[in-house]
């Protein structure tokens, strides 16, 4: 058996993390397998990359001049073409064909004269939409039936609004395949079964982390933050606004008292300035130990996404011992059971309020259920998965 996987990276991001623990265990197999990539570098040794950054850039503005998310990028989906023409794989496995690393049309009339087998991995709505990877924020469900006058249309393209023949083109496009769609979250594989994909059979499989990373990690942070005495609220983002809640942080910031202290991880320069005086700011971490860190030294994980598939904070936090309070969200709510956590409305900030402070007066969720709930979380369990997913299909 050969195997394909079509990413944005190759080692680097979630998805090209996912990309490469698929990549050693089929190693482990000896099953032959190649990634192929466009961005960032990489020294893994299935890693092919097929485009440089200058080249990305132009088709990416391009996208934003004629409006045509997707359909760009000619060049380099022809030397992807001949390469998998010359490779032959049993199976593809694409994730995120959404950053002008390809070009949908070229790609997917191959695929369809080829009569390829594939597994696609939605890690967004991207899909099964005329432009948007997301649209719950806004709540548009004009997906449902046919994209027409885009309220994102803006992030996307400057000039047109395309998306309508965008939708139809992907609707046209991603008929007849021999495709089996891969979700991270039951949230999102019931979205996709409202979709124009919804003939396709769906596998949920959940992403997974670390766990010998990711586990109760004790630090002298609450001592260097001068949090000893402090109920810690903790929020770990990386592009921190209005969708990941930044304004709530703050907010709530004006509400609680003096005995608590909001920690956010993940912001900048620009971040700071929006941020008032008695929130702490980390900026980066040095790695995933010290994140680890954080999270332990934390009393409570506050995920006020207002978009997400499947946060892999919500697991790392569970992992390390830390309950979580979370908006009703895509896959957010998924993460945590009654044990762990709690779950308040969508942008209902007066109830994630009194949700916080009945939880730090009553402190119902232990640490021992958070790790029992997170041992469900092993990424090996994951990638396992999408492996049984080729050997099952190699052998029909």
């Amino acid at each position: 058996m050969k195997t394909v996987q079509i990413n944005v990276m190759c080692g680097a991001g979630s998805t090209g993390k996912i990309c490469v623990a698929i990549s050693e265990l089929l190693d482990k197999q000896n099953i032959e397998n190649y990634i192929f990539y466009t961005l960032g570098t990489s020294q893994h040794i299935n890693g092919v990359k097929y485009a440089d950054k200058k080249y990305i850039k132009m088709q990416a503005l391009k996208s934003r001049v004629f409006g045509n998310y997707g359909f760009n990028s000619k060049t380099i989906t022809a030397k992807l073409i001949k390469q998998l023409d010359a490779i032959k794989p049993d199976i593809v496995h694409l994730h995120n064909l959404h950053a002008h690393n390809c070009n949908l049309e070229m790609l997917f009339t191959y695929f369809k004269k080829e009569k390829t087998k594939l597994f696609w991995t939605f890690h967004d709505c991207w899909a099964f939409t005329g432009y948007c990877p997301h649209f719950d924020m806004i709540g548009c469900d004009k997906w449902q039936t046919e994209c027409k006058n885009c309220p994102q249309r803006k992030e996307y393209s400057w000039f047109f609004d395309r998306s309508t023949a965008l939708f139809n083109k992907k609707k046209e496009l991603f008929s007849g395949l021999d495709l089996t769609i891969i979700t991270p979250s039951q949230w999102l594989a019931d979205l996709v079964k409202q979709s124009f994909l919804k003939d396709y059979p769906v596998k949920v499989i959940n992403n997974g982390i670390d766990l010998d990373v990711f586990k109760p990690t004790n630090s002298d942070f609450r001592k260097k933050y001068n949090c000893e005495d402090k109920f810690i609220v903790l929020g770990v983002a990386f592009g921190w606004g209005e969708r990941k809640g930044l304004d709530v942080f703050i907010e709530l910031s004006k509400k609680l008292p003096d005995n608590y202290k909001i920690v956010l991880v993940g912001t900048n320069d620009s971040v700071d300035k929006l941020l008032p005086d008695n929130i702490i700011s980390i900026h980066r971490t040095q790695n995933q130990k010290e994140l680890a860190e954080i999270y332990t030294a934390a009393d409570l994980f506050v995920n006020p996404t207002r978009e997400e598939t499947y946060p892999t904070v919500n697991m790392e936090a569970l992992a390390c011992g830390t309950p979580i309070l979370t908006f009703r969200t895509g896959g957010s709510p998924e993460i945590i059971d009654e044990t762990c956590g709690a779950v308040v409305p969508k942008n209902d900030i007066e109830k994630l309020y009194s949700e916080l402070l009945r939880i730090s007066e009553e402190r119902p969720f232990s640490t021992e259920a958070c790790l029992e709930r997170a041992k469900g979380f092993a990424a090996k369990a994951s990638i396992d998965s999408c492996i049984g997913l080729y050997i099952e299909n190699d052998q029909e």
